[in-house]
């Protein structure tokens, strides 16, 4: 117990160098909420780009310590989105086409925080790369992130869907409508259906 607490102690002390011990090992829940929340604070925000760089090049090293759904998405918009606003976004598009599910996760993910400023360019361009993924994370997290950035722009999300609602999986298209109305999503849900009934022989 002792050394649990002091490890948590540890995280909370905010020092960089602190933080690569619980990017080698296989972490508790708690403790990756611990470090994801400290991305949060102020202090942090203000910090110089050289440390927000360090903080964003060791969670990309340690990507492969990130495990579920939950870990991705507590971390990745917050440390690679958020430093990635004023950069270019190349590594994104590296990690949509990355073998690995969480990778592909975090690069839609990650563009929430460009959608919260009005950028949503790149949520629609990753979504088009990961669109037909095998795995339903992905779906869901395309679908997601569409539905949001339509939220700025609807007329850029209607585009998308008619162009890919009929091919889409039915979980995305499902995702993306939802705060559409009535008529359009029936609309689109049709497409989906007109689609299967073009299989039949």
């Amino acid at each position: 117990m002792e050394i649990f607490l002091r490890r948590q102690r540890d995280l909370l002390k905010c020092h960089l160098k602190k933080l690569k011990p619980y990017l080698k090992v296989n972490f508790t829940k708690y403790e990756w909420e611990q470090l994801v929340s400290w991305t949060f604070k102020p202090s942090i925000k203000r910090q110089r780009t050289t440390q927000r760089k360090k903080i964003y090049e060791l969670y990309l090293r340690r990507h492969d310590r990130l495990n579920n759904w939950d870990f991705v998405d507590r971390g990745a918009y917050n440390i690679i989105g958020e430093y990635l606003l004023d950069k270019p976004k190349e590594i994104l598009y590296k990690l949509a086409k990355s073998k690995d599910t969480w990778e592909r996760r975090t690069s839609i993910v990650s563009t929430y925080a460009f959608i919260k400023r009005g950028q949503i360019e790149d949520t629609f361009k990753i979504a088009e790369i990961l669109i037909n993924d095998k795995e339903e994370l992905i779906n869901k997290a395309v679908g997601s992130w569409i539905r949001e950035a339509g939220k700025k722009d609807k007329e850029k999300l209607t585009s998308f869907l008619d162009k890919f609602a009929m091919t889409m999986p039915r979980v995305t298209l499902r995702y993306a409508i939802e705060k559409l109305d009535k008529q359009q999503r029936e609309y689109y849900l049709s497409l989906k259906q007109n689609d299967k009934s073009n299989l039949s022989f």
